[in-house]
């Protein structure tokens, strides 16, 4: 099936990354790109809703990413892109906004995407359904924010 056919419905729009998931080459990193647009829009919360917006969008993510690979037949379809979305978010969860980290941020989560070091490519390989999708893209955001903050430090 092709993902563009479920883009009317509001579930599988937002697994799908508003669209950014139907481009054919490269969806994770439009995915990316896209999260980090939408990011624009809730780097002015307060922390605490922040981060709570961070967490409802996990948890939310886990049953729309479910959703959109059982419509797709796919267990994680490159369209889904979802946990793109909440990976970057959580990259730069208190982060610097200046353009140098909102750069080194997309780059270093898309490494660790990419890359998969242990334990994203353990976790990407053994967990089903949507939990499966979201896991390693958090994990790979963890990953990026911890990078992000030992360089602010110095370390």
């Amino acid at each position: 099936m092709n993902p563009r056919t479920l883009l009317r419905d509001p579930g599988h729009c937002l697994a799908l990354g508003l669209g950014s998931g139907c481009i054919r080459r490269a969806p994770g990193t439009w995915g990316t790109l896209a999260g980090l647009l939408l990011y624009s829009l809730i780097v002015w919360l307060p922390a605490p809703v922040y981060l709570a917006l961070l967490v409802a969008a996990f948890v939310a993510g886990v049953q729309l990413c479910a959703r959109t690979a059982k419509a797709l037949g796919v267990h994680d379809h490159p369209g889904i892109v979802w946990d793109e979305f909440v990976g970057i978010w959580l990259a730069l969860a208190l982060q610097p906004t200046g353009a140098f980290w909102l750069l080194f941020a997309f780059l270093a989560f898309r490494f660790f995407d990419i890359i998969k070091p242990w334990p994203i490519g353990w976790l990407d390989r053994r967990m089903p359904g949507g939990l499966g999708i979201m896991i390693d893209d958090v994990v790979a955001g963890a990953y990026a924010l911890v990078l992000m903050a030992l360089l602010q430090w110095g370390v």
